[in-house]
């Protein structure tokens, strides 16, 4: 039996995990830790001032809209995610939209741990998106902007009314700094420092529109609310939450890292950089896709697809015939035999997903390594059937 050749070139940073995501290029720890409050009260002046420093470089670089309200958050996007679920959620009927794992888990927190009544659920299977014109206007809508786990994000905003009645809450951790958000459409935008700022996890963004600070201000929901799920007091919006007072205790050198982020950003040119690269990296894997007859994008319509997490499947019939389970087998066979090589590392799909490969396109992955990650990938799946 005879084996392919490995290529000769390997990516210089083989890192494409969808999170937590490949650091900026020429990160370094001890630049990150020569920024950092480490050993000092998060409450103290400076490392106060650092927080605010974050939200608001945060908030400039994003374009967010100068009467929105921006906060750091415990347990990363989940957490910021659960905090306007549980605090917001009630006073109207909710959609949900599900077209992958992160969508179908807040949907089944609706239904199950919130138990809300008139709850609408708009989904389709991973690759696909739901109708977007059957969300109703008078509604709250929950959803993704871009799906993780799926590689589908939604192509715009237009399917949002402009003037809806019930609140929007987009999960967009895997949209931020590569995508382009519509912020008038949106009344709760939640994110994490690890998805597209190769930042550090544990740690959320909650953007709130003055609508949302509205409604957290007029309603009081029927049910008990965790300290760290408490964005009021006293009927007003805890305000220290978005100027640097956090919730609970932050992780300062997380904070560093994510000023550290900010500062290439900037230093790149900003979100016009950002998305660029992005788009750049997603053309290199999908332009090798397009000439490449075993595997295809997970997402059929281009106008659907991430620019981030890009998901693939396999479409070869040697290996597309085979159960469920063996071509998950395949996959993680491919998947191994490029990380011995150092020539890839955590492009596994989504456990929930269909068996595939994903692989992380954001800005902080330079093209030149997804232009490297290609031969090997055509011969890791060359070696990988060989042993079939």
């Amino acid at each position: 039996m005879s084996f392919p050749t490995p290529p000769q070139v390997r990516p210089a940073r083989p890192e494409f995990s969808s999170g937590p995501c490949p650091k900026r290029p020429g990160w370094s720890a001890d630049a990150v830790a020569a920024k950092a409050f480490l050993g000092r009260s998060h409450r103290a002046a400076e490392p106060k001032a650092q927080l605010k420093e974050a939200i608001d470089r945060m908030a400039a670089t994003l374009g967010v809209p100068a009467d929105y309200k921006v906060g750091i958050v415990p347990a990363s996007d989940t957490g910021a995610v659960e905090m306007a679920l549980w605090s917001l959620l009630g006073a109207r009927p909710v959609d949900v939209l599900a077209w992958e794992s992160f969508g179908a888990g807040w949907a089944s927190d609706i239904t199950k741990q919130l138990k809300l009544d008139d709850v609408k659920l708009h989904d389709a299977g991973y690759g696909e998106l739901p109708d977007l014109s059957a969300v109703r206007r008078d509604s709250d809508i929950v959803f993704t902007w871009n799906g993780t786990t799926s590689g589908a994000r939604v192509p715009n905003a237009d399917w949002i009314a402009a003037d809806r009645e019930g609140l929007t809450i987009c999960d967009a951790t895997s949209a931020a700094f590569a995508q382009d958000l519509d912020w008038a459409k949106l009344d709760v935008t939640t994110f994490s420092w690890q998805k597209a700022m190769g930042g550090e996890g544990a740690h959320g963004v909650l953007i709130l529109s003055p609508r949302a600070v509205e409604r957290l201000e007029t309603y009081t929901p029927d049910r008990p609310l965790p300290k760290i799920f408490r964005l009021t007091k006293g009927g007003k919006l805890i305000d220290g939450i978005f100027t640097g007072a956090t919730i609970n205790t932050p992780s300062m050198l997380c904070v560093a890292d994510c000023i550290d982020a900010l500062d290439w950003i900037e230093g790149i040119g900003g979100l016009t950089a950002t998305r660029a690269r992005a788009d750049a990296n997603l053309k290199a894997l999908q332009d090798w896709v397009d000439a490449t007859d075993w595997v295809e994008n997970l997402v059929a319509d281009p106008a659907a697809r991430s620019n981030t997490s890009v998901c693939l499947k396999i479409v070869d019939p040697a290996i597309a015939d085979l159960s469920d389970d063996a071509q998950r087998a395949f996959t993680k066979a491919m998947v191994k035999k490029l990380e011995a090589e150092a020539a890839a590392y955590d492009i596994n799909g989504y456990r929930d997903a269909p068996a595939g490969l994903r692989i992380w396109c954001g800005a902080t992955v330079d093209t030149a390594d997804l232009e490297a990650l290609t031969p090997w990938l055509d011969w890791a799946f060359a070696a990988a059937k060989a042993e079939l």
